[in-house]
């Protein structure tokens, strides 16, 4: 019996880890089961070409919140060009209102509920017994299922439990790693969550199960022995337990080779110890915390049964910070009850001043199953009506609000998340705007007044529109002075152009040729720059530099950029404090000879 196992993941680099499961749990019995992944945006028509070379008798597709639009209508093609095809669905997306996906689906055979090794086995058994084609299989003692009988009708059987031992699972790890090649690969140690998040769909199921740490230990090895490059834990509170937690933090600090992990931590409950072992442990960049915090607004977290205590989860947050040695990603929800646009804009300045390395703004999704999708009218809440079901608005967040706000995050990931103008977004929410939050979001607004949303973009040009936003925020502010910021009426451009300059060349990897916004230096200038930065440098005693011959004045023209900048760089870099100079100070970043050096920057009188 010829069984395919399929998805659509979101991007080829990620590796369906519920694919893997099920297919180390059938293989054994079922050795002739493909395993065939494609992504949301490859075309329909390919898909179903790739699936009927195959010649299935079975076909299982895991379905998210993420894919479930766009696997609709890869089915109804296979229904019509396989048409004695047994077709069952799995996955969270598809184990909530069961029915009605039956119902919409009349091309669906079954969809099993919940966790599926166990029961995908069973189906499998089911329709290789059967006398006739697979699809007329007589699947009615398989527990945890709903499916259609021979009449068209929708039947369910009694809840499958849950597997009590997850060690009993085969690991879907110890073969086919050739798949995993240059790919996310997604691991798990847990399942089940402690807590009861009214929007998460890890609400549902109580308790917390646990694989034996001999097994965790025995494919992360295996994983990493092969040169998987970043292995994400897809437990949704990896440090509940923490000595659980603590024995493989240790176990990956001692065997990671080149591999880096990612793990979703609940901050707040993170214990001193852990801290300072990590702190004092953990090479730079090994581990990557998510943290969700979600919203400040102590009212939003109460409706919603998310206890969190801000205080705690911003020590923690400060502490592995101040370390240098993890990389963070904090989460924020907007749209939760009680939550309106000025409540939000506290929660994001709160979240913001713990200097995170990523800031996520996501927006409340009604998902199938969870109690927040059952309250919904409870708080007015309106809704897209198929996935990803993200709201549009509710009593006290209209849309206008919800518009905005996407417009905000937009701007936080081009200008933010991507550190690549670090200086100056930094200088504009501490020293200009009144908060990081009025900062962005006015910058989001003017990039949508100018449709800017509409029009690709280069790197360089995100330097250009932010000039352009800043002169015509100055602009604004000098024309309403009695109302304005004062730090904006008094916004001195040029410091701003220079902080643009220090973070497009130390950004980049070579020398750049000019500055995009800044007029052209001519040729005899950049000469003279050159030699005067040249006869400075083969004076200095700095061991970054290493030989000053080597700074002749046509190797400086080649591999530095000399630039005049308003304001005393030493000062701004290392104590982030604006000092304007009047004599020359030239800023010079010396790039590598060759791909092993690094950038090192000087000042030059």
């Amino acid at each position: 019996m010829k069984v395919v196992l399929a998805t659509l993941n979101a991007k080829f680099i990620h590796a369906s880890l519920a694919l893997r499961y099920l297919r180390s749990q059938v293989e054994a019995d079922f050795p002739d089961t493909s395993l065939l992944e494609f992504t949301i945006h490859d075309v329909p028509m390919n898909i179903v070409s790739k699936i009927y070379q195959e010649k299935p008798d079975v076909i299982g597709f895991s379905c998210y919140i993420w894919n479930i639009e766009q696997t609709v209508p890869v089915l109804d093609m296979l229904r019509k060009v396989l048409p004695n095809a047994f077709i069952v669905l799995g996955g969270p997306e598809v184990s909530y209102d069961t029915r009605y996906w039956m119902e919409r689906l009349p091309v669906v055979d079954c969809i099993a509920q919940g966790e599926g090794e166990a029961t995908f086995y069973q189906i499998l058994q089911s329709c290789s017994e059967s006398k006739q084609q697979p699809r007329l299989a007589d699947v009615r003692d398989v527990r945890g299922i709903y499916y259609r009988s021979m009449e068209g009708s929708i039947h369910s059987t009694f809840p499958s439990d849950k597997i009590a031992a997850l060690d009993a699972i085969p690991s879907p790890y110890e073969t086919h790693l050739e798949e995993l090649r240059n790919r996310i690969v997604y691991f798990e140690a847990s399942r089940g969550c402690p807590f009861r998040c009214q929007f998460c769909l890890s609400s549902i199921e109580e308790g917390v199960r646990y694989f034996s740490l001999d097994r965790i230990k025995r494919d992360l090895r295996r994983l990493i022995d092969f040169g998987v490059k970043q292995i994400k834990f897809v437990d949704r509170t990896f440090n509940i337990n923490k000595e659980y937690a603590m024995e493989i933090f240790k176990f990956l600090i001692g065997y990671h080779k080149n591999t880096t992990f990612h793990f979703e931590i609940t901050a707040d409950i993170m214990r001193p110890e852990v801290l300072e072992f990590l702190a004092a442990e953990a090479p730079p960049d090994l581990f990557r915390f998510e943290i969700g915090v979600q919203s400040t607004n102590d009212l939003s977290n109460h409706a919603v049964k998310r206890h969190q205590n801000f205080e705690k989860l911003a020590r923690t947050v400060s502490i592995i910070r101040d370390s240098k040695k993890i990389v963070q990603h904090l989460d924020l929800i907007a749209g939760l009850p009680h939550e309106d646009y000025h409540s939000f804009r506290k929660t994001f300045n709160d979240v913001f001043a713990l200097q995170p390395d990523e800031l996520q703004l996501g927006f409340l999704k009604m998902l199938r199953g969870t109690g927040m999708r059952h309250q919904a009218k409870q708080y007015g809440y309106q809704y897209m009506e198929h996935a990803p079901y993200e709201i549009l608005g509710n009593d006290v967040l209209s849309y206008s609000d919800m518009i905005r706000l996407k417009r905000l995050e937009d701007i936080l990931e081009k200008f933010w998340n991507d550190h690549k103008m670090d200086h100056t977004v930094t200088y504009l929410v501490d020293q200009i705007y009144s908060s990081p939050f009025d900062f962005f979001q006015a910058f989001g607004d003017f990039w949508e007044a100018n449709g800017w949303q509409r029009l690709g973009h280069q790197y360089e040009d995100l330097f250009s529109r932010l000039l352009e936003f800043l002169k015509h925020a100055k602009q604004l502010a000098d024309a309403e002075s009695n109302r304005a910021e004062e730090n904006l009426v008094n916004l001195n451009l040029s410091v701003v152009s220079g902080l643009m300059q220090l973070d497009y060349v130390m950004h980049a990897n070579h020398r750049p040729r000019h500055i995009p916004w800044e007029p052209m230096t001519s040729r005899q200038e950049q000469y003279q720059r050159a030699s005067h930065v040249s006869k400075q440098l083969q004076n200095m005693k700095d061991e970054r530099i290493g030989d000053p011959s080597l700074y002749a004045t046509e190797h400086v023209l080649k591999h530095a950029w000399v630039g005049l900048l308003p304001f005393d760089v030493k000062q701004w870099l290392e104590h982030k404090r604006i000092v304007l100079i009047s004599n020359q100070q030239h800023f010079v970043v010396l790039y590598p000879f060759d791909k092993q050096g690094q950038k090192i920057w000087t000042v030059v009188f």
